[in-house]
């Protein structure tokens, strides 16, 4: 190996040791999954194995890393549902495999009970278990020599479930108990980021005057795919509220008391609506583009509607000047960022009633559909709109988190 790859092989290791020994990155939170999954995992099978003796210890740390979730509340939850699940597969099997045998019959018999359980809304994704613990059952039930055996290893294993769900539950709540909160600030970075840099892109096009075809392609396929990315972020705001609830960490019962979650919320579905109005405007943009002869007619764009095109670019500027501060949101400094998305909402109207003016002053039509001018006027307006509405929501948090401090 040459000097430069192994000098790259250890600095890929040196990075990934930078991340660990940050607190929230998703390496460290990776790693720490794994621990204690494997942790679980062993608890479950020294009981089962070393203390229990069971036939079948191994559905023991199967369940117990099924349930070490991002959450101690998904933990609970999905090993209630788990139980559940399987507790209804065996017992399908009892009532059916000691009723008529261990025949082929009995198993399609058993198969299609199973699969009608595992429909049941209340089990959610565990259904899937109720068949194949059923299978396991049956196959238990099949190599049992007496009837007392075979009601002990159907016994045995919704024993094992519990404890190996157990292990894991009590696992994922006493060791490193899972605080996501900050994923709600991330969503809401994100989201932010993903406005603020492709307007930054398009603003100093459209100062320079019409852009053309291929840029406003460009710009319209980029907006067009930020779907995933607000999936992902109502995901982390979703996981962030989660994470408080049933977590005994003393740093989750002050947040309970502090953090406002539906603030996050409007201001990531602000967000998503800003999003929509950017999409608008570069598909108005580039639809300018689908009939060349009528771009080749036209006298002079760049000379007849510039003023109008560094206004836009002036407001799209202040947008982008807006969302380089949420970008950066952080609910330890909300009261200061607050106060500064405000300023620059003033700052964004501003640029809006520069950009109504101009238009009036150089007489664009806003009614012609041909023309791009109304759409992006209305835009704006929307635009403004929402990040008035996004820095009084803020604002009315901070306000409210500090009265709140002051009284705690």
């Amino acid at each position: 190996m040459s000097d430069t790859a192994t000098r790259e092989k250890w600095e890929r290791v040196a990075d990934w040791g930078r991340r660990l020994r940050r607190p929230e990155s998703s390496a460290r939170r990776s790693l720490l999954l794994i621990l204690k999954s494997a942790l679980a995992a062993t608890v479950s099978w020294f009981v089962s194995y070393e203390l229990m003796n069971a036939t079948s210890p191994a559905f023991a740390p199967f369940s117990a890393v099924l349930m070490v979730q991002v959450t101690v509340y998904q933990s609970v939850v999905q090993s209630l549902r788990y139980v559940g699940a399987v507790a209804a597969g065996v017992a399908v099997q009892a009532v059916l495999g000691l009723s008529a045998g261990p025949d082929l019959v009995t198993f399609a018999l058993v198969a299609l009970v199973a699969l009608v359980i595992s429909r049941w809304r209340l089990l959610g994704a565990q259904g899937s278990q109720v068949a194949t613990a059923a299978f396991f059952a049956f196959a238990t039930y099949t190599g049992a020599s007496s009837d007392t055996d075979q009601v002990k290893e159907l016994g045995q294993i919704v024993l094992l479930v519990l404890i190996g769900s157990a292990a894991g539950v009590g696992v994922n709540v006493l060791i490193a108990p899972p605080l996501r909160y900050r994923s709600a600030e991330w969503g809401i970075r994100a989201l932010a980021q993903e406005i603020h840099d492709l307007l930054d892109t398009m603003a100093p096009e459209l100062g320079e005057g019409a852009p053309d075809a291929d840029t406003t392609q460009g710009w319209r396929d980029r907006a067009d795919r930020t779907g995933t990315l607000i999936s992902q972020s109502r995901e982390g705001l979703r996981t962030a509220r989660e994470s408080l609830r049933l977590n005994p960490h003393p740093w989750a019962r002050r947040r309970r008391g502090t953090l406002t979650f539906e603030a996050y919320d409007r201001t990531m579905e602000a967000l998503v609506r800003m999003i929509s109005q950017v999409t608008a405007i570069t598909r108005s943009l580039d639809l300018q583009h689908q009939d060349e002869k009528q771009q080749e007619e036209e006298s002079g764009p760049d000379r007849d509607y510039a003023p109008f095109l560094r206004a836009y670019a002036a407001f799209l500027s202040s947008v982008v000047d807006f969302t380089e501060i949420l970008a950066t949101l952080d609910e330890d400094h909300l009261r200061d960022q607050a106060g500064r998305l405000d300023e620059a909402a003033d700052g964004l109207e501003r640029c809006r009633r520069e950009v109504v003016r101009t238009t009036e002053d150089r007489g664009l039509s806003l009614t012609d559909p041909t023309e791009p001018y109304g759409v992006l006027v209305v835009e704006a307006t929307r635009l403004s709109e929402e990040c008035r509405y996004t820095a009084g929501v803020l604002g009315n948090s901070a306000e409210n988190g500090s009265s709140g401090s002051r009284t705690a």
